[in-house]
């Protein structure tokens, strides 16, 4: 079951709905409106607590930033 973020389009509220199913129907929490846009979603990885080896900069790639530097994203 995802879980989508929206941002409404009439109010500006943001929030996120778990969706089942295609047809369901998402509305603002605060303001009823079925005016919405579906935000890129930020997800976390839950860690062991510890330091990576290797260089302690998210620069160096190797061991910082997000996601350990393997995804090619510094």
């Amino acid at each position: 079951m995802p879980i989508y973020e929206y941002i409404c389009d009439d109010c500006g509220e943001h929030y996120e709905r778990i969706v089942m199913n295609g047809s369901t129907k998402i509305t603002c929490p605060k303001c009823a409106s079925a005016k919405s846009t579906i935000q890129l979603s930020v997800f976390a990885a839950h860690g062991n607590g510890t330091k990576a080896s290797g260089g302690s900069s998210p620069a160096s790639g190797s061991g910082g930033g997000c996601c350990g530097g393997a995804c090619g994203c510094h």
